[in-house]
């Protein structure tokens, strides 16, 4: 074999291989991702799009020249090229078949005994020239893999740019490497085994998981965070209450009470362990309205280190038939991945009222709410790093089964008739941050006989204040105050009744 036959070769195979990838780009990407039925020799096949058989062919042909010994009886020379032997020719619509690269190993060793150095150098030169080809081909290969990789994710971005449909996956089916199936609840209530995208962590695929499923098929493409349902909402470290302890004026005892239900048993639950009991599970607080149920949840909040979770009763209560369980069973799932945590249901007499013989479908929908809550407060997948709080206007309503021991523990009231020490703390309380004049006197108020919740008298010390700004002063004086009092305190007269609905 002589060096023109390797240099004809090797220039055969450059323009073969510059005219099938010029005809190959020169085709759209909707003919790459669905070809046509006649393809020509240059085509993409499929399942190997960027990969030409006749690219491979060519290089079979280099390397099975440059592999030819010179002395080698079975080819003969007929000009300048080299003719293989009829009987070892591989057809041509066989040679993609054949496209295995020679090892060098073909090579006949080089002699070391000092003889024909000139035979030793070319043998050395065609296993150079036989490593570059090697080579270029390996680096072809690497950019059709690139470019394959690159169309797969630009794949994966278009199916997850379109409007996907929130879903839950509820098990998976099989855990097969190349494809893998499961079982999915869709918004609508509705189960479907679907497909499962193979680049997503199977680890992160766990049952009751927020899912977001391909509208068209239903596939499973994306995992949603724990925290991507919008009806639950979890309270970052930046996101609590800025409201103390201090803030609450009064209600010594009550903040004595919740703080020994909640804040002990997270922070120092070995000193029940050693006493031998139990700490409350649960902790009800019952008032009327402005006695600052919600005020002193705040100061907890914001008092402790433990995730806290916040819900109205309300919104529980759903369209669908299932769903107000299903937020049940969330939030406390959501609580126990994240224990320590505190779970605040505001306004509980919405879904836990005294049961009876429910005669409509959303009456039944709300009893079967209260079960859920009732099993997750008191049922077998307990832990101690989970606290429960609830208010409520009217106690008097909430069935008998959520008010027992073992559920809520500690209730706690708030009444509504402050004595002169506690009108003294709020009044002190709220004060201490306005600008009142020096000859104010709060006893003057805090004698007087009349009803007074917490947020009354903060609205009585608010009015005081919008009063000053309407007459362009920078401070409260007794007036405003006594003008604040006779309008937020209605007295006994019938003129000063709330008498519209009579």
């Amino acid at each position: 074999m002589t060096k023109g036959n390797i240099a004809l070769a090797y220039l055969s195979y450059q323009c073969r291989r510059r005219r099938c990838w010029r005809l190959a780009s020169s085709r759209s990407n909707s003919s790459l991702l669905q070809p046509s039925k006649q393809q020509s020799s240059c085509a993409l096949p499929k399942g190997n799009r960027l990969r030409n058989p006749t690219l491979i062919s060519d290089y079979t042909d280099i390397l099975r020249v440059l592999s030819t010994a010179p002395n080698n009886n079975k080819s003969a020379k007929m000009g300048d090229v080299a003719v293989e032997n009829p009987a070892t020719q591989v057809a041509p619509h066989k040679r993609a078949a054949h496209s295995a690269i020679p090892t060098i190993d073909n090579f006949e060793g080089v002699s070391t005994d000092g003889g024909d150095d000139y035979a030793n150098l070319k043998k050395l030169q065609r296993q150079l020239e036989y490593i570059q080809l090697q080579e270029e081909y390996i680096k072809d290969e690497q950019r059709s893999l690139k470019r394959e990789l690159v169309r797969a994710q630009e794949e994966i971005k278009r199916i997850q740019s379109v409007p996907l449909v929130i879903g839950q996956f509820m098990e998976a089916i099989d855990q097969n490497v190349f494809q893998s199936n499961g079982i999915v609840q869709s918004s609508t209530g509705s189960n479907y085994v679907v497909r499962i995208l193979s680049t997503l962590d199977r680890e992160k695929l766990k049952a009751s998981s927020s899912v977001a499923l391909h509208r068209h098929s239903n596939a499973l493409v994306d995992i949603l965070p724990p925290e991507a349902d919008s009806s639950i909402a979890m309270l970052g470290a930046d996101e609590k209450p800025d409201v103390t302890y201090a803030d609450v004026g009064g209600l010594d005892m009550q903040k004595q009470e919740i703080r020994e239900a909640v804040e002990l048993p997270l922070t120092h639950f070995d000193l029940y362990k050693q006493i031998g009991i139990d700490p409350p599970r649960g902790v009800l607080l019952y008032g009327p309205p402005g006695t600052g149920k919600t005020m002193l949840v705040k100061a907890v909040a914001n008092s402790t280190t433990a995730n806290f979770i916040r819900v109205v009763g309300s919104e529980f209560v759903q369209k669908y038939l299932g769903e107000g369980p299903r937020m049940v069973r969330d939030v406390f799932r959501m609580a126990r991945e994240n224990s320590p945590a505190i779970i605040f249901i505001d306004e509980i007499d919405a879904i836990a009222t005294k049961r009876f013989d429910a005669q409509t479908g959303a009456d039944r929908e709300v009893q079967r709410i209260l079960l859920e809550l009732l099993n997750q407060m008191d049922g077998f997948d307990q832990t101690a790093n989970v606290k429960v709080i609830m208010a409520t206007n009217r106690a008097d309503t909430l069935d008998p089964a959520l008010l027992r021991p073992g559920r809520l523990d500690r209730k706690i009231e708030f009444p509504s008739l402050r004595d002169r020490r506690e009108r003294r703390l709020i009044f002190s309380t709220i004060a201490s941050k306005m600008s009142l004049a020096p000859e104010v006197d709060l006893d003057s108020l805090i004698v007087r006989n009349d009803p007074l919740s917490g947020a009354v008298i903060a609205a009585i010390m608010q009015e005081a204040g919008l009063r000053a700004v309407r007459k362009n002063r920078y401070n409260i004086i007794q007036t405003d105050l006594e003008d604040a009092y006779s309008s937020q305190v209605k007295g006994t007269g019938e003129e000063n009744k709330f008498d519209f609905y009579k």
